[in-house]
């Protein structure tokens, strides 16, 4: 059988960049697991999403990266209704409800064509020291003391927020993923998502992602991860109530694959987090089949 993919590239800047992602639109095809994870391991990106009817949303959508199927997803989501929005299936400043194994979430199609991804609210776990990831990084402990914690957070994944001095440093390092993949492992995570506030331009942040565990030893673009450091850095006194409804952080820059992620937080009166979004632009549309 063959199966009709789609490729593009999500949260990029311009036609540059982003970070690319398989879409499947299943359209009666009633593919099973087995064979979703045979079509991401032949595309070989990060994550390739899969959509489907729903009896509980809009659609449903299923991610899988070369090795495994994961809850979410979010720059796969950006990508499959940046795909829809191109193809005229949706439209602008409409917004749609999907169903994911992290639950009901909203997507936005803006006026201006971005795709937005509502995400789970927060959740603010476990603190790591220095002295216990530094190594995995090729650091010392000493390198990571910047005042902030090293954290687990989640809107949807969990994955470790590691603040980093400056951009030299961030991006100086080589991890050892062997080490990231134990520490992984060990607290049930996606992976690391570095960090540092030591920008050239009016961005938040500028952000690398290691998630070796999942076959994913470094990636350009990732949408939860970026909605769980605009958490991150709100709930850390990084933020203020006027900094955080639209926030750019930076990507890829690492691998030469510039990335533009879009965040924001919508506040209680009380300065509590109701919402959390994160979206980008789409670039690159190609249509391929797999044989299967």
């Amino acid at each position: 059988m063959n199966v009709e993919v789609y490729t593009l590239n999500a949260f990029a800047k311009g036609e540059r960049g982003g970070n690319p992602a398989g879409v499947v639109l299943e359209d009666g095809l009633s593919l099973d697991a087995a064979q979703m994870q045979l079509i991401a391991k032949e595309l070989g990106f990060s994550e390739t999403a899969f959509m489907e009817k729903s009896l509980l949303a809009d659609y449903k959508i299923r991610y899988f990266t070369p090795a495994s199927e994961v809850d979410l997803c979010g720059h796969a989501t950006i990508a499959a209704f940046g795909l829809l929005h191109s193809l005229g299936f949706s439209k602008e400043g409409t917004s749609y409800s999907i169903e994911t194994k992290a639950g009901i979430l909203d997507v936005e199609i803006s006026s201006g064509g971005l795709v937005y991804l509502s995400q789970a609210l927060p959740q603010f776990l476990d603190k790591l020291s220095c002295e216990e990831i530094a190594p995995s990084l090729r650091l010392d402990a000493g390198e990571l003391q910047t005042g902030l914690p090293i954290q687990i957070v989640s809107t949807g994944l969990r994955d470790i927020m590691i603040p980093i001095r400056s951009r030299k440093l961030l991006n100086e390092i080589q991890p050892d993923f062997e080490a990231i993949t134990a520490i992984s492992e060990k607290y049930a995570v996606v992976g690391y998502h570095l960090f540092t506030m030591d920008t050239p331009d009016d961005a938040a942040a500028e952000c690398r992602n290691f998630a070796p565990l999942y076959d994913i030893p470094e990636e350009s673009a990732t949408g939860t991860s970026n909605g769980a450091l605009l958490s991150y850095l709100y709930q850390h006194g990084q933020r203020s109530l006027r900094e955080v409804e639209n926030v750019v952080f930076r990507q890829g820059y690492s691998m030469d694959c510039p990335s533009e992620i879009k965040a924001g937080l919508r506040l209680s009166e009380s300065g509590e987090i109701n919402q959390v979004r994160v979206g980008g632009a789409v670039a690159g549309i190609e249509r391929r089949l797999i044989l299967i």
